[in-house]
């Protein structure tokens, strides 16, 4: 009904929502904001999303008392009946920055069955080598150049894994963010059609009152009706003359 007018700001030829329409949560929300708004007969999607958007959030100051930044991604994400999916940031794209990817690869190869084999195998080359050069060797026993690159080595993988470490802790808690704000949407959208199904029965419920009303009085109306017909008297119906019998002379 998009030729109506909007009982609230008097706009015309938008997407319009009739009074009856409008679940009781959020006709109690249209009367805090904006009172005398039932005098229409419509109002316009945009005021239903505003009294959806204020009775969701209304929802969840009754239950925790405080709105998160979170919770109110959720509401505007109800109330404009688009997905969270949208709002959950990045689509899957790597963002991350060069010294994110390195550190990533590095940790990555420093817990890697490849990286521990060859560098076993360095080590056992290495030491071969030492002890068969014997007085010519670059690192004799007891290997010095060589336990100097084993710290080398460890100081340098320890930032990197822990960096790595780091950037999944925040992948972590950005994924339990999203599962956060899924679990809640669900959980008002279950909330909000439990509300629209009790006043959907609520209105059956009158309905169906009104009709049984209705057969009664009809009910009533036919029982008058056939009460009223016996009780009347046969209009059709005249007095026969009355016939003189033989004994009796004519015209006495």
């Amino acid at each position: 009904m998009n030729d109506a007018t909007c009982a609230i700001c008097g706009k015309s030829g938008v997407a319009m929502v009739p009074v009856a329409a409008i679940a009781p949560g959020l006709t109690d929300e249209l009367d805090r904001l904006h009172p005398g708004w039932r005098a229409g007969g419509a109002i316009c999607r945009a005021h239903v999303i505003e009294a959806r958007r204020a009775h969701i959030q209304d929802l969840m100051k009754r239950d925790r008392e405080e709105i998160s930044n979170l919770d109110a991604t959720v509401a505007e994400s109800i109330a404009r009946d688009r997905s969270i999916v949208a709002a959950l940031g990045p689509d899957g794209s790597d963002t991350r920055r060069f010294g994110d990817r390195v550190a990533d690869r590095m940790a990555g190869f420093g817990g890697s069955w490849g990286f521990i084999l060859g560098f076993t195998g360095f080590l056992v080359v290495w030491i071969a080598i030492n002890v068969g050069l014997a007085l010519c060797a670059p690192d004799p026993f007891p290997f010095i150049l060589l336990n100097l690159m084993l710290s080398c080595v460890a100081a340098l993988q320890a930032p990197f894994i822990m960096m790595s470490q780091r950037r999944q802790e925040e992948k972590d808690r950005e994924r339990a963010g999203n599962d956060y704000l899924v679990n809640l949407k669900a959980e008002i959208e279950i909330r909000l059609l439990h509300e629209k199904l009790d006043h959907m029965l609520l209105q059956q419920l009158e309905h169906m009152q009104e009709l049984q009303a209705l057969i009664l009085d009809d009910r009533e109306d036919l029982n008058d009706v056939a009460e009223g017909r016996d009780a009347a008297p046969d209009a059709g119906a005249t007095e026969k003359p009355a016939v003189p019998t033989p004994s009796e002379p004519w015209g006495a």
